[in-house]
């Protein structure tokens, strides 16, 4: 069973003035390769899970830019530690995807001034190493949140310190929502507005910081006390 959840009307811009696209450039830098794989989190299991519109959005919006997405579905993730060792199909495949991945979005509900526990239990899930793989390391981040009152950044702050924890590049700008239940028409697709463009800056800045990276990122993650940590593995192991 997948965990992915698919788009519709993906082709469809209902909010974006394609006038003002014309100056960018997909991919930049004069950079050649693969499309940039982008993973997307959520934070609520609601049926209107603005969030997770949020984050339908956002990957329709890469896939214009020419990025290849996944949407992971929480809905039967358990809780960390829940499941002995994390042998759980839900918790496997979200470690496949993030691995998988070279930039992601999180985008969260904030209640009770916070991220939510939906969200903050993925990336419970996602361990910093992982067998020697390390599933966040080096990749890059935007953050989104959604508020059901007047715009706050609590969440994407939090996400934020997250990231960093997860030792993943943060790009700078952001996205934060206010009374979302305002800012999505009957089909669940947003309407025109500043916060429609705000995620659209924000897409497109995530594409070009991983455009930017993708040919350092074994530079960027070298680490000394990794270094060292192998090196004496491998000196223990071998035999004088």
């Amino acid at each position: 069973m997948t965990r992915l959840r698919e788009l519709t009307d993906a082709d469809v811009f209902p909010a974006l003035d394609k006038r003002y696209m014309e100056d960018a450039v997909w991919p930049p830098f004069g950079m050649k390769g693969a499309p940039p794989k982008i993973l997307l989190l959520y934070g609520s299991l609601r049926e209107r899970s603005y969030s997770r519109l949020c984050v339908e959005e956002a990957a329709r919006l890469l896939q214009l830019f020419g990025c290849e997405t996944r949407i992971f579905d929480p809905s039967d993730l358990p809780l960390p530690d829940q499941i002995g060792e994390d042998y759980h199909p839900a918790v496997r495949e979200l470690r496949e995807h993030s691995i998988w991945s070279e930039g992601q979005v999180w985008c969260s509900p904030e209640r009770h001034g916070q991220i939510t526990s939906i969200i903050k239990a993925q990336i419970d899930h996602l361990p910093l190493n992982m067998g020697g793989i390390r599933p966040t390391q080096g990749r890059t981040l935007a953050v989104m949140q959604v508020s059901a009152g007047s715009q706050s950044f609590n969440s994407v702050n939090t996400l934020r310190i997250l990231g960093r924890w997860m030792r993943m590049t943060t790009i700078p700008n952001q996205s934060s929502v206010a009374k979302a239940y305002q800012e999505f028409d009957e089909a669940g697709r947003m309407k025109p507005s500043s916060y429609y463009d705000r995620i659209v800056d924000v897409m497109e800045e995530l594409v070009r910081f991983t455009w930017l990276l993708r040919p350092h990122g074994a530079a960027l993650v070298d680490r000394y006390s990794e270094r060292k940590e192998a090196g004496a593995k491998m000196l223990g192991g071998a035999s004088i």
